[in-house]
């Protein structure tokens, strides 16, 4: 999924406005996005602002990527159990590295030129 540079402008000013403490708003997007010289619809900061409304920003922050959907962080003993080992990431790298070999397309009779 690729974001539209609307989107991204508008998550991003979000984001420092988080960073730093701020409150966000329309007003203050718009600003943040003026400023770094994208043009946006008009409607499209004050849409994003009232959906962030009183919604803590930073717990979407460490929702990405723990697929819980309730909004929270995994707990910390899951990330350290799901850590590999150093002897175990070596032998995955060792497996990925001969699974690439085998994959390549002189394998098949065919490149991406001929």
């Amino acid at each position: 999924m690729t974001l539209s540079t609307t989107e991204a402008a508008l998550v991003y000013s979000a984001l420092i406005l988080h960073d730093d403490g701020l409150e966000i708003s329309a007003d203050k997007l718009k600003t943040l996005i003026g400023a770094a010289g994208i043009e946006i619809e008009a409607i499209w900061p004050t849409l994003f602002a009232k959906a962030l409304e009183g919604k803590d920003v930073g717990s979407f922050l460490f929702a990405v990527g723990s697929g819980s959907g309730s909004g929270g962080a995994p707990p910390a003993t899951a990330v350290a159990d799901a850590a590999p080992t150093a002897g175990e990431a070596s032998a995955s790298k060792k497996e990925e590295k001969k699974e690439e070999k085998e994959e390549s397309d002189d394998d098949m009779g065919f490149g991406l030129f001929d």
